[in-house]
């Protein structure tokens, strides 16, 4: 085990590297849906218990982390000089991901992290002079004056939301919309059916427990923010991308398509300011 960084994360930070073994692993397969070597070295960098988490062979973060990748890809091939923040970034790689894509490289990348993933970061990523890393909650505005917006800013909260109080999730997204007109912010949420289960935390394991997520927004409230959220210009449903396996498609289509499943499937948006 030597040379690898021993990693001390706890409540919601500890999530990050739950969501970085899963996508490490299906970027692993042969027949993986994800191309991520950055989370490959990522878990190979790092000295964790990552068995607490149990089963973790599964697509749904890598699925999520398409799903993000694409939309910020569209932006960016309309703004390739804009800025990306992402919120709570936490062990994400899109950077890298994107990078390798055919955007190009003249956009930027804001990190907001609380320090210890900042600095957690700082040692196991490579550094970019493209990439902004900033130490400091998401709820702690100062962020935004490091925005550049010259060029248009895309504004990810992937995996973060939902770890938030409703006071807390709506004051970051009214607070974006005033602050970046023209500027696009991307979220998911758990499905609202399963709201009081979330809010108690889901159990993965006999030895671990997500972190409790008190914030939910049904596919109609999501929605709803074009009427509720000043300078919210626009809402949009994501759909998710294709996932391996026929049945697995099958069903995601038919729940995505079908509105009396809306409280039992994910909530992925995306809000343009105006």
């Amino acid at each position: 085990m030597t040379g690898k960084h021993t990693v001390d994360l706890t409540g919601v930070s500890e999530t990050a590297l739950l969501t970085l073994l899963v996508r490490a692993s299906e970027a692993r397969r042969p027949d993986g849906i994800l191309d991520d070597p950055m989370a490959v070295h990522l878990v190979d960098s790092i000295q964790y218990d990552f068995a607490k988490f149990g089963f973790t062979r599964r697509q749904d973060m890598a699925l999520r982390a398409l799903t993000f990748d694409k939309q910020a890809r569209r932006y960016l091939l309309d703004h390739p000089r804009a800025t990306v923040v992402a919120l709570a970034e936490g062990l994400q790689t899109s950077f890298f991901r994107l990078d390798a894509a055919d955007v190009g490289h003249e956009f930027r990348w804001l990190t907001v992290d609380l320090p210890p993933m900042v600095e957690l970061r700082r040692k196991l990523l490579p550094a970019s002079d493209r990439v902004t890393m900033c130490a400091q909650s998401a709820l702690d505005f100062a962020w935004m004056d490091k925005v550049t917006t010259e060029h248009g800013v895309f504004i990810t909260a992937e995996g973060l939301l939902m770890y938030l109080q409703p006071d807390e999730a709506m004051a970051l997204i009214t607070e974006c919309a005033a602050r970046f007109p023209g500027g696009r912010f991307m979220f998911d949420l758990p499905p609202a059916a399963f709201a009081a289960l979330a809010r108690r935390g889901v159990r993965t394991s006999l030895r671990y427990r997500v972190p409790p997520m008190p914030f939910t927004l049904s596919v109609s409230e999501a929605a709803d923010l074009v009427n509720t959220v000043p300078g919210v210009r626009a809402v949009h449903d994501v759909p998710p991308e294709r996932a391996r396996g026929a049945l697995l498609n099958a069903l995601i289509w038919t729940v995505q398509r079908t509105p009396l499943l809306d409280p039992v499937r994910p909530v992925t948006t995306l809000l343009e300011f105006g």
